[in-house]
């Protein structure tokens, strides 16, 4: 799905009007107009600003053109599973296990992530030791470390 897509369906599912919208995210009736078309998209701020006011991650709101993985525990990411930042915007990089009120939410090595993870995980536990093994080391929260 393609951004103009999105947008129009969740205006009309929220019953928003093209000129109530343009009010809320305070742009011109015109602007709602082309982005519906598919001319132009929005700038990051209206996005983040979308984002809050339908209840969607920015990455949804462009027809999910990347598969998002928590960057602390590899989990696949979605508007369900995305952490909230402290001003209740959407934290694309983690999952809402791993990070709540601005910090991680369990402070732990790379091999208690991997321990954590394994009950949560389908097949043979130690075949996901060592897919996480492999993975971890690659997110942004253990390359930091």
């Amino acid at each position: 799905m393609e951004f103009k897509d999105v947008f129009s369906e969740l205006r009309k599912k929220f019953g928003f009007s093209q000129n109530e919208l343009a009010e809320k995210l305070f742009v011109t009736r015109q602007a709602v107009s082309r982005w519906e078309r598919g001319e132009t998209v929005p700038e990051v701020e209206t996005l983040q600003a979308m984002s809050q006011l339908f209840g969607v991650s920015i990455n949804t709101l462009l027809g999910s053109p990347h598969t998002l993985v928590c960057q602390s525990c590899g989990m696949p990411l979605g508007d369900e599973t995305f952490a909230r930042n402290q001003d209740g915007t959407f934290n694309e990089a983690y999952c809402k296990w791993c990070w709540a009120d601005g910090g991680f939410t369990v402070d732990c090595s790379m091999e208690e992530m991997v321990e954590q993870c394994i009950p949560h995980m389908h097949g043979d536990p130690d075949a996901a030791r060592l897919y996480l093994r492999d993975l971890l080391p690659t997110l942004d929260r253990w390359k930091q470390a």
